[in-house]
């Protein structure tokens, strides 16, 4: 007999299209020059880099060229804000950008609904003035004090450090107006990410916030980029643009058949045991626990024609969905199709057959097209599986928690050591190699897929993360200082001999390799700008390194100070002794590596 797998598949409704099948493509806005804008004024300009100086306030320093989009306010010049040629109603925007120290600006969806930047580098408890957060609206007829109403502060502070790049994705969703031009539906940020986590998700905005270009609500508008307040630079600026008119599923018609039904019948030779019509597909119509078959049939209306994507989750069975008389998704538990539809009325076919026992039935069918934002054809209380509560772990105190943990692009890192404070910077510590792994900013772990059911043994950060490269060893011996970093563990003779907690529940990580005996102890800085790591060797050799980073590009700013991997995160070292630190070429890639004998100390900042 035919066996068939259940799909354990959240379909997320309305979901940014970033992270969301989608048949609208991204386009870039040009920073060749300053042509995307609107009468530009002076502050702005196009550079080819920009840099922070970690110790002046409002300065970025720009070197010549294209590609990056700064704000340089000059006291001497009134500084203005600048609008784009865009106009926009519901948009997916995504953008990287640095703030100088002390800097603040903020991007504002049609040029009155802000999104906030601000250099809040280190902050503990965040406020809607925050990086990240959605500004207050203003009211001074509310009385001293309560001017300012409905800000929502993001939900922890996933900032970084100012002079390093910050990536920001936003999903937003514009007012509707009837054809009267009254506001029936108020604007919406359905999702905010900020450095990889997600900040907000679907809030509803009543009007303008604080600043808006007008306190009018419309349904076109520019994108506006905060430009009086403090230096920032913008790159790699893209967007979805939503502008189409979605299909309408009409005629909804059902039947219900039972019976075990592994592959579509003949629904002519049955007799459906339910029938009746509906307004959107929803499987509550059905009173059947199992073995079933629903049919679906309508009109599915098409304004434009072009490439439509359509998702299906079919729970505890198989589901298939026809349209125009053409199969789009064959038969699946779940899966997705894409087809070209013509403009007009088509019709459509959506059949549902349940036969696992154990699952419940569900029904999910989502619709995406050229300029339409995937929306749901499906009522999404029938259209998913139970989601469930996230197990989160916090660091209140500081906290060592053993696990799985899953590097993108590497495997998965079987003896893991996830160490938390609660100063909210925590790090991943690789038992098997002696390797700083990761390091972030914010929640400490989400454990739901180590422990929800049965679990896979592994968590995840709950914060904003910086990589520190493939698992490798962290310290070796080398025969030159040029020789490649050796991957095969074959000869390392290492060995862990575990770790030990100081009087602070703070881990120190013990180990031998290549005869040489080590212990590693990472700790918070004291200002709370980064992580500190001490390393103590003994019967270290003349030919002993340690790699203390690797990547795209590492800069070196100013004495002992780094850049690393395209300005991800600083690295500042602090004590190596006598020993020299130097930039090496390793197959297109950067190394700083550093000769070490009996101490080597040095500070991640980000």
């Amino acid at each position: 007999m035919k066996q068939h797998k259940s799909f354990s598949f959240i379909i997320l409704f309305f979901c940014s299209s970033f992270c969301c099948t989608s048949a609208t493509s991204q386009t870039s806005l040009s920073l060749n020059d300053l042509s995307a804008f609107q009468a530009p004024p002076t502050n702005w300009q196009v550079a080819g880099d920009a840099t922070a100086d970690m110790k002046e306030h409002d300065l970025l320093k720009t070197s010549a060229g294209k590609g990056i989009l700064v704000n340089l306010p000059n006291k001497k010049v009134a500084a203005g804000d600048l609008y784009s040629n865009l106009q926009h109603g519901d948009i997916d925007i995504e953008l990287e950008y640095m703030m100088a120290k002390g800097s603040n600006s903020g991007i504002y969806l049609q040029g009155r609904y802000e999104v906030q930047l601000l250099d809040s580098w280190g902050v503990l408890n965040p406020k809607p003035g925050d990086n990240g957060g959605i500004y207050d609206r203003w009211d001074e007829g509310r009385g001293k004090s309560n001017e300012g109403y409905e800000g929502y502060a993001p939900r922890q502070n996933a900032s970084r450090a100012p002079g390093l790049w910050q990536r920001l994705s936003i999903s937003f969703q514009a007012p509707r107006f009837d054809a009267s031009g009254r506001k029936i539906e108020n604007a919406r940020m359905i999702s905010v990410q900020l450095n990889g986590v997600t900040i907000h998700e679907n809030i509803e905005l009543s009007g303008p916030t604080r600043g808006a270009m007008k306190n009018d609500e419309v349904p076109m508008g520019p994108l506006r980029i905060q430009g009086d307040h403090g230096a920032v630079a913008f790159r790699n600026v893209v967007y979805k643009n939503y502008d189409k008119t979605a299909p309408i599923l009409t005629d909804l018609n059902y039947k219900i058949y039972k019976g075990k039904f592994e592959k579509e019948p003949d629904f002519l030779k049955l007799t459906p045991a339910a029938q009746g019509s509906t307004f959107i597909i929803n499987t509550d119509v059905n009173k059947i626990d199992n073995e079933f078959i629903i049919r679906y049939t309508g009109t599915l209306t098409v304004k434009e024609a072009g490439e439509y994507n359509f998702r299906l989750n079919a729970s505890g069975g198989v589901g298939m969905l026809k349209i125009n008389n053409q199969v789009v998704v064959p038969e699946t538990g779940w899966g997705s199709g894409k087809t070209n539809l013509p403009e007009g009325k088509l019709p459509f076919e959506l059949s549902y057959s349940k036969f696992v026992s154990w699952d419940k039935p569900a029904l999910g069918l989502t619709l995406a097209g050229p300029g339409i934002r995937e929306y749901s054809l499906s009522d999404a209380t029938t259209s998913t599986h139970e989601i469930p509560d996230p197990i989160l772990v916090a660091a209140n105190t500081n906290t060592s928690l053993r696990s799985f943990m899953d590097i993108p692009g590497s495997e998965r890192i079987t003896h893991a050591v996830n160490v938390g404070s609660p100063q909210q910077l925590h790090y991943t510590y690789d038992l098997d190699r002696g390797m700083l792994i990761q390091a972030w900013r914010g929640n400490f772990l989400d454990a739901t897929p180590m422990w929800h059911d049965r679990g896979d043994g592994s968590s995840r950060p709950a914060g904003t993360i910086i990589y520190f490269g493939a698992p490798n060893f962290f310290i070796q011996n080398l025969s030159t200082a040029q020789m490649p970093w050796v991957t095969d563990t074959a000869g390392s003779s290492f060995r862990t001999k575990g770790y030990a907690m100081d009087e602070k529940d703070r881990p120190a990580f013990m180990y031998f390799i290549a005869g040489i005996e080590v212990t590693d102890a990472t700790t918070v800085l004291e200002n709370g700008e980064g992580l500190r790591r001490e390393i103590n060797l003994k019967n270290a050799g003349a030919n002993s390194y340690a790699r203390l980073a690797e990547g795209k590009n590492i800069e070196l700013v100013s004495d002992g100070f780094y850049l690393v991997d395209d300005k991800s995160y600083y690295l500042r070292i602090d004590d190596t002794g006598s020993a020299a630190p130097f930039i090496r070429d390793i197959n297109g890639r950067k190394e700083l590596l550093v000769p070490v004998q009996s101490k080597l100390i040095y500070s991640v900042l980000f």
